[in-house]
């Protein structure tokens, strides 16, 4: 069976050495917390900004500065920093916090879009600095896909087989 990473890797088309080589450097030490702050602002706002309503409605329920600041602190936390985001909120847990919401291809595929226009116009990050967190950001986008696909096949109802048999057809129920 095919593991939740395996998975990211073929949807993304990134594998795995090139989505973790964000952890070669200390992405955090690096650029320092503002450029963090600034990625997720502007990300967000391009978001909140989004003109699909199918897309915004994904947030409709968020704050948006609460947003902004989980994901700078997940963002440092994960590129080197200090544990901002488990201080507050605990384990990241990237599928059981994503689990209520629709993490479909055409959803991550939006999330890397903005997040593509974000880092471009980041100039508090070099470019290899950019390159590194847009694989990882890919891959991480598909893990959360393959996640949510595994959720959706766990849920399925479950039918029980109708049983056809002339003895159970008219039989009164127990009481």
């Amino acid at each position: 069976m095919q593991s939740l990473q395996e998975k990211a890797s073929v949807l993304s088309g990134v594998d795995q050495a090139e989505a973790f080589a964000i952890d070669e450097s200390n992405l955090f030490e690096k650029l320092g917390l503002q450029a963090f702050i600034n990625l997720s602002t502007n990300f967000y706002t391009r978001v909140y900004d989004d003109e699909e309503e199918w897309f915004r409605s994904i947030f409709s329920n968020s704050n948006k500065e609460d947003a902004i600041q989980n994901q700078y602190e997940f963002f440092v936390q994960r590129m080197g920093g200090p544990p901002l985001y488990s201080q507050r909120k605990g384990h990241p847990a990237l599928i059981g916090r994503h689990r209520p919401f629709p993490v479909t291809h055409q959803a991550a595929e939006r999330w890397l879009q903005h997040m593509q226009n974000a880092l471009e116009d980041s100039v508090d990050i070099d470019e290899d600095s950019k390159i590194k967190m847009m694989k990882f950001f890919r891959h991480t986008a598909f893990f959360l896909v393959a996640g949510n696909e595994l959720k959706n096949q766990n849920e399925k109802p479950k039918h029980k087989p109708q049983c056809a048999c002339k003895h159970t057809a008219n039989k009164p129920a127990e009481e």
